[in-house]
């Protein structure tokens, strides 16, 4: 169900607006995510998904709005504290470090965390997957292009993030794949984490998650809980930008 209480959000979008320069994109957006929640966030191209996940975590600046997590706002914070707080964010199209082997990799993505803490952390986030963690010596340039994209989100979860937010994290996998990086948020959610994915594989990301946003030309025009009957033609209207004037929660 819709969360029907701000206090009860983990991340609470207030109303924001963001874009590029001079050049707006967000208006007025408001999502929230509970704690130990896997939220879907859905729209075509240019909805501005991508731009909402970096005005959350610091990457974009507001000219409106706020966005509250675990209790505080986070204006005026960049990535660095952001993910200090424990919402990380895993950028689309994010590259590793080729030359450097996939354990360091890792390192350097906890290069803040107390030394003794580090190879611990490293331990968990590569349990996740275990086809890069016997690979922890090689390159990441030998990597495959699903195994770079498993080591991506390795490094988000060595911060051992309250929320992590995942852009695009199928984008060029085969089928495959793709449903082994998605197994990974289920996993997360039944150990307590709480997640927001940005993801075009629709079908996919209502299986994964508990509840859904759609966003259309920089607004939200849906939020349904995925066990909604009608939700694929709802989902379908909010597409095309049907859904602005009557969005149900």
């Amino acid at each position: 169900m819709p969360i029907s209480a701000a206090e009860e959000a983990l991340l609470d979008v207030r109303a924001l607006e963001s874009g590029y320069g001079k050049i707006g994109v967000l208006h007025g957006v408001s999502l929230q995510v509970r704690a130990g929640e896997v939220v879907a966030l859905l729209g075509p191209n240019g909805a501005g998904k991508t731009t909402l996940l970096r005005a959350i975590s610091g990457l974009l600046p507001w000219s409106a709005g706020d966005v509250v997590f675990d209790g505080r706002s986070l204006a005026g914070l960049g990535p660095r504290e952001t993910a200090r707080a424990g919402l990380v964010h895993v950028i689309e199209g994010h590259r590793v470090f080729t030359q450097q082997s996939v354990f360091d990799n890792l390192l350097l993505a906890g290069y803040d965390v107390p030394r003794h803490e580090r190879a611990q952390r490293i331990d968990e986030a590569l349990s996740y997957f275990p086809e890069i963690a016997a690979k922890r010596k090689e390159l990441g340039g030998a990597l495959s292009g699903g195994q770079q994209q498993m080591l991506v989100v390795a490094q988000g979860l060595v911060r051992r993030p309250r929320l992590l937010m995942l852009d695009e994290p199928s984008a060029g996998l085969a089928p495959v794949l793709v449903d082994r990086v998605l197994s990974v948020v289920g996993e997360l959610r039944r150990k307590g984490t709480a997640v927001l994915l940005v993801e075009q594989l629709v079908e996919k990301a209502l299986a994964s998650a508990d509840r859904v946003y759609a966003l259309a030309r920089g607004r939200a025009v849906l939020e349904a809980a995925t066990g909604t009957p009608d939700l694929a033609d709802r989902i379908e209207h909010a597409y095309f930008g049907h859904a602005a004037s009557h969005a149900a929660p």
